[in-house]
């Protein structure tokens, strides 16, 4: 019990540490670099407490600087209102092109219009934006794809159950990854969704939603989170309930962390995203939207279920 305590905290400690490195180290790099030629880019993530930004961000760097360009990022912290300023310093740094993961995918509206009266490119990654006319072309996870098969997975392993929903209302990543689950579930009277909460998608928020729902529903069976943070405060909710190994426990991502978790067989299941390929293939279509070439106006990349029977295809020690 203590050994997950830790991994939470260190989670916890790991996440606020990253925030402030990544925020230090874009801004030193750009000091050293803007003065060198090639191309400037700018990226801006919900926010950079999720590790799974981290990884796309560097892959997308990489692709760049082999080309000689450099990339700017940006961490809003979940604020829309940053989120938008930060996209108009990028316009007023003459970026050549942008890539953009939403706060708020219909509120970022504003800065999709400023950068389009500009002619500045933007490629939405891992969530999509609502008014996509505006965008060139979006990159993301199948996330409805991801509901679906944690559903399938649950189906397929319990007869019925109440089920908690911890949900971010305003990513639509997040949005579809719920919805994937519920319309396979809504199929089955056997199953009940007793709530849906918002957390967000935070480690830190998603803990105490699911201790008060606890209360509320003290027979909960079953808990679809939109991502794997989620899961990892919701499992420390159960742990601090007694109820570790109780409650079927989803998550989406496949994060070193949520892996872990099924290999100690506290977690179920999580649909695993490849922020990696995501990164290069937003990198690689941006270069191509540059040179005037066609390019998909939506990029989706599937994603697959890591269960206790196939993690060892996957490992649990980093990304896929």
């Amino acid at each position: 019990m203590y050994k997950y305590r830790v991994k939470i905290i260190q989670a916890i400690v790991a996440i606020l540490v990253f925030g402030v490195i990544i925020t230090v180290f874009s801004l030193a790099f750009v000091n050293k670099k803007e003065q060198e030629k090639g191309l400037k880019f700018g990226a801006t993530y919900m926010t950079m407490n999720n590790p799974f930004y981290e990884i796309m961000d560097d892959e997308i760097r990489s692709v760049l600087e082999a080309r000689g360009d450099v990339l700017i990022t940006r961490d809003p912290a979940l604020s829309i209102e940053k989120q938008i300023d930060q996209v108009q310093e990028m316009i007023n740094q003459n970026v050549a092109a942008i890539f953009i993961n939403p706060v708020d995918w219909k509120a970022i509206e504003p800065a999709l219009s400023e950068a389009a009266a500009e002619g500045i490119p933007v490629i939405a990654v891992d969530s999509d934006v609502y008014d996509d006319d505006k965008i060139a072309c979006t990159v993301v996870s199948d996330n409805y794809q991801a509901g679906v098969q944690c559903a399938q997975h649950l189906l397929e392993h319990r007869d019925g159950g109440n089920i908690l929903l911890l949900t971010h209302g305003s990513a639509k990543s997040g949005i579809d990854r719920i919805q994937g689950f519920k319309d396979v579930i809504q199929g089955n009277p056997n199953f009940h969704i007793l709530s849906e909460e918002d957390c967000l998608g935070q480690l830190e928020l998603a803990m105490p939603v699911v201790e008060q729902q606890l209360q509320q529903y003290p027979q909960i069976d079953v808990i679809m989170c939109l991502n794997d943070l989620a899961a990892m405060g919701a499992m420390a909710a159960l742990e601090d309930a007694g109820m570790t190994g109780k409650v079927a426990v989803y998550g989406v991502d496949g994060s070193p962390d949520g892996k872990s978790m099924i290999q100690e067989h506290i977690m179920t299941a999580t649909a695993a995203q490849f922020p990696r390929k995501l990164g290069r293939e937003a990198a690689q279509a941006m270069y191509r939207i540059l040179e005037k070439q066609t390019v998909e106006s939506v990029i989706k990349v599937p994603t697959e279920l890591v269960t206790i029977e196939n993690l060892e295809i996957y490992g649990s020690d980093g990304w896929q």
